[in-house]
């Protein structure tokens, strides 16, 4: 595999380009290491899970262009980005993958404001008199 491979990942409102490539393991977001602009642990555990379960984290460079949402919704939209790249790697990694959820786009987004509400579902305080 001489070229780089690319995948999307989506989550809410975020979109995550990712292009990966043969290298020693280096993880980059939008020009930073990702370390630094994931501070919280759990979420540089997102974007490395797909890489830990295929066992390939120090065999490729991941480069990841984020946008939108916010900084969870990038990294859950990175994890599934990741795995789907890795898949056009190697379809050999897909029931890893599959049976550790990573395939999977998480549909859940956020529901849109009705009229006559406060927001989504909460109402005004009803009076009867």
């Amino acid at each position: 595999m001489e070229k780089q491979k690319n995948a999307v990942g989506r989550r809410k409102e975020a979109v995550t380009r990712i292009f990966i490539s043969k290298g020693e393991g280096k993880i980059t977001v939008n020009d930073k290491d990702y370390k630094e602009y994931f501070p919280l642990v759990y979420l540089q555990n997102q974007v490395e899970a797909p890489l830990k379960t295929a066992d390939v984290i120090t065999k490729f460079d991941v480069v990841i262009n984020a946008q939108g949402g916010g900084l969870k919704g990038q990294a859950e939209a990175a994890k599934l980005g990741i795995a789907r790249a890795l898949l056009e790697i190697n379809p050999e990694f897909r029931p890893a993958l599959k049976s550790a959820g990573y395939l999977k786009r998480d549909p859940r987004s956020v529901e849109r404001k009705k009229f006559g509400h406060k927001k989504a579902r909460k109402s005004y305080q009803f009076s009867k008199r």
